[in-house]
């Protein structure tokens, strides 16, 4: 049996967000010899002790990695793909941030493979990406989204559903994932951990996005990190954005949902904070847009203040968790099958289900590019060919 490096497993348990009274329970190990659990895990790390082949394989289950890491000769050193857009508020546990993290290296394996299988295609790049700068200003930037997602400047407020926005991005060569967890719901990831995150590969851009967040917020963080790929960044966006990149790029996107025009019409100086939360409910409702994006435009615009636009979007997050709660405890729901179908959306059931029927990728490949079980994936594509 190979040697294993202590320094290793105290890597993969600490980039795991875990404690070492966490990560004995995950590794379900108990008392021995005298010592207690986090203990024992204590003396795996300063080589004292070491790990059982099963030990190994129950440490890579629960800190979510390959077998093989455990058995590197050193840990790797530090490094993050692409930028981190989020705020340090505080607000992220070490354990959300682990789960971001473990998402990210996921959706990096799936990006690997699909962009593999199109390099085998021959097929051409997505044109858009890194076409636009910050110094080239809004208005470019906003007609550089419209050119790739469609719509005309206009006084009206566009009313588009995510699923046609995303077909929108995916006929111009990206691939949008619904993603808020890492296959179970002990693994739900919260949107102040992590709202969007997007890939600017030129052949195989990757948007994902937390399917956590409230439906109509689902469209507005497509746009969001689809400005990202317009101006070629890869990094990982929040809930709460101060920098001024992250506006950039919400301004872009909320002028496309919203146009200042209909903002411009609103006159909300009279209302108190509830009253104000439920006059924006409704207009969510009418514009079918979130109630966040409203405020977010008016705060912008200066018709609201800071403290009245931060006091609405805690409102409006108190409001969507315990809807979410109440759902949760309801009986039945859609297929799961079709929930997954649409997470993974249209674009890359098409290129798995051509690589399939082309023998150019095998199965554990093709479950691995769906993020399913290889199990799974003849039902999945099965339903995608009857649809």
């Amino acid at each position: 049996m190979p040697q294993v490096n202590p320094r290793v497993l105290a890597w993969a348990r600490e980039t795991a967000g875990l404690t070492r009274e966490k990560a004995a329970k995950k590794i379900q190990l108990g008392p021995a010899r005298g010592m207690e659990p986090a203990d024992r895990i204590t003396a795996l790390e300063t080589g004292t002790d070491k790990p059982t082949r099963s030990m190994l394989a129950r440490m890579a289950k629960g800190y979510r990695r390959p077998l093989i890491a455990l058995y590197l000769e050193e840990p790797p050193r530090a490094s993050q793909v692409g930028t981190d857009f989020r705020t340090l508020t505080g607000a992220r546990s070490a354990e959300q941030d682990a789960l971001v993290q473990a998402l990210v290296r996921d959706v990096i394996a799936r990006q690997g493979i699909v962009r593999s299988q199109l390099e085998d295609d021959d097929a051409e790049e997505a044109r858009f990406i890194g076409t636009v700068t910050m110094k080239d200003g809004r208005p470019r930037a906003l007609e550089a989204l419209r050119q790739v997602v469609g719509g005309e400047p206009g006084t009206d407020v566009p009313r588009r559903e995510f699923d046609e926005l995303r077909n929108a991005v995916e006929s111009a060569g990206a691939y949008v994932l619904l993603q808020g967890d890492l296959g179970s719901h002990h693994t739900a990831l919260e949107t102040v951990a992590f709202r969007g995150f997007v890939l600017a590969d030129s052949l195989a851009p990757f948007v994902v996005i937390n399917s956590n967040d409230a439906r109509p917020a689902w469209s507005f963080t497509l746009l969001h990190e689809v400005v990202h790929l317009l101006l070629g960044h890869t990094g990982i966006s929040g809930a709460d954005a101060e920098s001024e990149t992250e506006h950039f790029c919400n301004d872009i996107a909320s002028e496309y949902l919203l146009p200042s025009t209909a903002i411009e019409a609103l006159d909300v100086s009279a209302l108190e904070n509830d009253e104000l939360a439920t006059v924006l409910g409704r207009l969510a409702n009418e514009w079918k847009v979130s109630r966040s994006l409203i405020a977010y435009r008016l705060h912008r615009s200066g018709k609201i203040n800071g403290p009245t636009y931060r006091r609405l979007i805690e409102i409006f997050r108190r409001q969507w968790n315990e809807r979410r709660q109440q759902r949760s405890t309801g009986e039945g729901g859609p297929n799961p099958y079709v929930v997954k179908r649409h997470r993974i959306g249209n674009a890359l059931l098409k290129l798995v289900a051509r690589g399939l029927g082309e023998g150019t990728l095998p199965t554990t490949k093709a479950a691995l590019a769906l993020g399913v079980k290889p199990t799974q994936v003849g039902r999945i594509l099965g339903m995608q060919a009857s649809a």
